[in-house]
């Protein structure tokens, strides 16, 4: 697969809306968790295919703070199946040399699942052939606005002054700090929103709006996509010399 990227011109950073794991199951008459079970199939080839196409870093958003407000037998399953990932795929991830980071908001989860979470952080911390960030009740906006909320208390406290918040503190209080912004940003399902993912981040990102479901999304077409990025021109507001 990396024989169809051009060297050198392929992305570092892939940031991923899955989106359509419903509506894939629904198109078969299946019940919507069963199409976030076969989700998380999609989630292991995709991370597997990542370092073979020369991406260092892959985050996935996995579940919003948006996401509270769909049924509660469809939230209390998808935690459960986090829960099984972790438990299932952790051994695999430490042993593939793949770091795993989480952001998103914890308190609201299952303290299991946060234990999970800071277990598997810290057993795979400096691995180093692939960072994988899952965003789990995140939301661009709640990111933001604790990070302003932690400006503030540092300016109350006199640890900086206003003038002192630039654009390199703002991104210092993200969750995502120390990572690089992402390259591209893909949704799945044929969606063409970005649904409040990154958006300090991304604000230079190429996007990619694919038709297939998350489910349906193989590492074959994930290549064709970091393919059509590689020829793309990226000149970040300035112009072609």
């Amino acid at each position: 697969m990396r024989d169809e990227v051009k060297p050198g011109g392929g992305p570092s950073h892939v940031a991923v809306i899955m989106d359509g794991n419903g509506r894939w199951a629904a198109r078969r008459g299946l019940p919507r968790l069963a199409g976030h079970r076969r989700g998380a199939d999609t989630v292991r080839a995709i991370v597997r295919a990542s370092p073979e196409l020369g991406i260092r870093y892959l985050t996935l958003f996995a579940f919003s703070t948006e996401n509270w407000k769909r049924p509660a037998e469809e939230v209390n399953g998808l935690m459960g199946l986090f829960r099984r990932y972790l438990r299932k795929d952790s051994a695999e991830l430490e042993a593939n040399g793949v770091e795993v980071r989480f952001i998103g908001e914890r308190t609201r989860l299952n303290a299991t699942l946060r234990d999970l979470m800071q277990g598997l952080e810290g057993r795979t911390r400096g691995l180093d052939r692939l960072t994988l960030t899952v965003a789990i009740n995140y939301g661009g906006r709640d990111e933001l606005v604790r990070a302003a909320r932690g400006l503030a208390t540092r300016i109350a406290a006199g640890e900086i002054a206003p003038e002192g918040v630039d654009e390199a503190a703002i991104a210092a209080g993200l969750d995502t700090r120390g990572l690089p912004d992402p390259d591209l940003v893909i949704r799945t399902s044929g969606e063409s929103r970005i649904s409040n993912f990154l958006l300090w981040q991304a604000a230079y990102a190429e996007y990619a709006f694919v038709t297939e479901c998350w489910p349906e999304f193989t590492p074959e077409r994930f290549a064709e996509v970091i393919a059509h990025y590689a020829a793309r021109e990226r000149r970040f507001g300035a112009v072609r010399a």
